[in-house]
């Protein structure tokens, strides 16, 4: 089996970091010694693993990628950058033609699916890839359709603990909260409550504090307006790790669209990918 080319973008993002190192140990995976970046970047290179990779800021991109793509054919990306490049990386992305990975959260989502619909471009696009979550939200969109209304007369509260660095909202978070509001609630997403403060997170959340820097923990509590009930999901998530394997299947996912028949779709999910459908 010949090895797909992978990009690994957001160096030298600590997600991004965790991705580079792990591809380096994938039998199915070959990474590509280069990284977008940000332009405000002031590193020219990052070493992961003894592997040297090279960081291209938005400034050259455009000149660099034709050399790089024709060194690597079947590259695929995996975008782990920053809320605020989500759409122009996209944009980027299906300029240049290459099938993409996009891991990082926030921007705006219908034109980062509109701008993927257009192009000839597949992409694997999803708010979370931890595979277990990602079944929890399937299980939830499921009941939403098999059950609306179930929860019309609870009141919902969500609170969601990410690390200090995270600038937006928890993409999850919003996407659970959805599918709560098909089943009745009427929650609007921007009450979740967004906690980032590392002392609130480890004395009152009891989140332990090797993991400060890199946690995801999310609450959603469902009462009864009467006060007869109450429901409560929970997933606490401490590091990384989880989201290197559903990453990475969306990688393989995606070099396998590149070689099957053109069936026109384009924007996948990663329910798409875990269960092979699209």
């Amino acid at each position: 089996m010949n090895k797909i080319p992978v990009m690994i973008n957001g160096l030298p993002g600590n997600v991004a970091r965790i991705m580079a190192a792990a591809a380096l140990k994938d039998e199915r995976l070959s990474l590509i010694p280069c990284s977008l970046t940000g332009e405000v970047i002031e590193e020219k290179s990052v070493t992961i693993e003894g592997t040297e990779i090279t960081l291209i800021k938005p400034s050259v991109r455009d000149s660099l990628i034709p050399e790089i793509l024709e060194q690597n054919p079947g590259a695929v990306s995996v975008d782990y950058t920053h809320p605020t490049a989500v759409n122009a990386n996209a944009e980027f992305y299906t300029q240049h033609g290459i099938p993409f990975v996009m891991g990082t959260t926030g921007g705006d989502r219908d034109a980062l699916e509109a701008v993927v619909n257009l192009s000839d471009t597949p992409a694997v696009i999803a708010p979370n890839m931890a595979k277990q979550i990602v079944g929890l939200q399937a299980m939830l969109e499921f009941a939403a359709k098999t059950f609306p209304g179930l929860y019309r007369d609870y009141t919902l509260e969500v609170k969601e603990s990410h690390q200090q660095g995270k600038a937006d909202t928890s993409g999850t978070a919003k996407a659970l909260v959805a599918c709560f509001n098909d089943l009745g609630t009427g929650f609007d997403a921007s009450d979740i409550q967004k906690i980032r403060d590392p002392e609130v997170q480890e004395k009152e959340w009891g989140i332990p504090r090797e993991h400060l820097g890199g946690h995801g923990w999310h609450t959603y509590t469902l009462k009864a307006d009467n006060g007869s009930s109450l429901f409560e999901f929970r997933h606490n998530i401490n590091g990384r790790d989880i989201y290197v394997s559903g990453t990475f299947d969306a990688v393989v996912f995606l070099a396998g669209k590149m070689q099957q028949k053109d069936d026109g779709k384009r924007f996948y999910t990663m329910i798409d990918v875990m269960t092979q459908k699209g």
